[in-house]
């Protein structure tokens, strides 16, 4: 049998910031049966992720080990969560629910379905499995505990504080008995960081001409760990304001993601001085983690003590949109993008 798959084609390369015209959509006709000599899964996709690692996709990457650059004239892809509708592979059947890295079209064929994993808690909504249940939530995750070891007391602050990883670590960190901080760029944001997350106290970056003195006034004890997910300016006026053997867990660095020559770090003196630990990390090195971090999280999830905010597109047409709503840095919550309902 087949039927006709509605693609988010991307047209080519891109040099600067992405707009809604570098993509197109295009619609194929798939089988809905795999070729009994495949060992690929075909999945109908439900829900798809719009993640700030995939501007880095858009462009022609050179000299690395970690992405591979879409295809121009390609669906793009990206990490969803889908239902299964044939396979061939001995771990996955018809019906059942899995998330992991899908292309941004109605139906897909997977052809490595070991980096799928299986949906086995359904009483949680199947849009948490592109954030708070999937990638977002295993960074935050391994980037908070693995790698900071935080205690109760310590002071934590986290740049870009309301993005899909952010508002987790947060969490987290008020969990562990931690004093939190965050940093984003409105006030609506701010206002939801301290009403809505639960954080201590929050600023607007944006408003602030002096980072060092914000930094001094929010954290007048200093800076324990500090979840870096901006880099560059805010990652400067960090470090003078990091405690001794404080950690930094460098997560992203959005705000050199669109410079054509990156900025400059001057103080990482202190990181000498004061012997702090800058530790980068990629998550996919944390994956085997994924159970015991489904025993911590669910429980929280269920009894409400983690709040996790989306803000949900409706239909694959509004998918560019919602990735350059990201990339600019004005969505409210976690950006999710419904193909469909089941």
């Amino acid at each position: 049998m087949e039927v006709s798959n509605k693609q988010a084609i991307y047209r080519d390369y891109i040099t600067g910031f992405p707009k809604e015209t570098d993509f197109e959509f295009n619609t194929i006709t798939i089988s809905l049966k795999v070729k009994d000599e495949s060992n690929g899964v075909l999945v109908k996709n439900l829900y798809l992720s719009c993640d700030p690692y995939m501007i880095f996709l858009m462009r022609e990457v050179q000299e690395t080990n970690i992405f591979t650059s879409y295809i121009p004239g390609s669906p793009i892809t990206g990490f969803g969560v889908a239902k299964v509708l044939d396979s061939k592979h001995p771990n996955f059947k018809e019906g059942d629910l899995v998330w992991g890295t899908t292309s941004w079209e109605e139906y897909s064929l997977i052809t490595n379905p070991e980096t799928l994993i299986k949906i086995e808690h359904t009483d949680v909504p199947l849009s948490y499995y592109t954030g708070i249940l999937g990638m977002p939530g295993m960074t935050a995750y391994a980037g908070f505990y693995e790698l900071c070891s935080p205690k109760k007391g310590e002071c934590v602050f986290i740049s870009s504080a309301f993005g899909a990883v952010g508002q987790l670590v947060g969490q987290f960190a008020k969990l562990t008995g931690c004093s939190v901080v965050g940093s984003a760029g409105s006030k609506e944001k701010v206002d939801l960081l301290k009403n809505k997350l639960g954080f201590d106290a929050a600023f607007n970056y944006k408003e602030e001409r002096d980072l060092d003195g914000a930094l001094k006034r929010y954290c007048p004890d200093g800076i324990d760990i500090y979840f870096d997910n901006v880099g560059g300016k805010m990652l400067d006026a960090v470090l003078p304001n990091m405690r001794p053997r404080g950690r930094v867990s460098a997560c992203g660095m959005l705000s050199q993601y669109n410079l054509d020559e990156p900025e400059g770090v001057k103080n990482l003196i202190q990181v000498i001085f004061k012997q702090i630990r800058i530790e980068g990390f990629i998550v996919f090195n944390y994956y085997h983690l994924y159970p015991k971090f489904l025993d911590m999280i669910l429980p929280h999830i269920r009894e409400g003590k983690i709040v996790y905010l989306e803000e949900i597109n409706e239909g694959l047409q509004s998918g560019p949109a919602a990735l350059i709503k990201l990339l600019s840095g004005c969505n409210v919550g976690k950006q999710v993008v419904v193909v469909a309902r089941e």
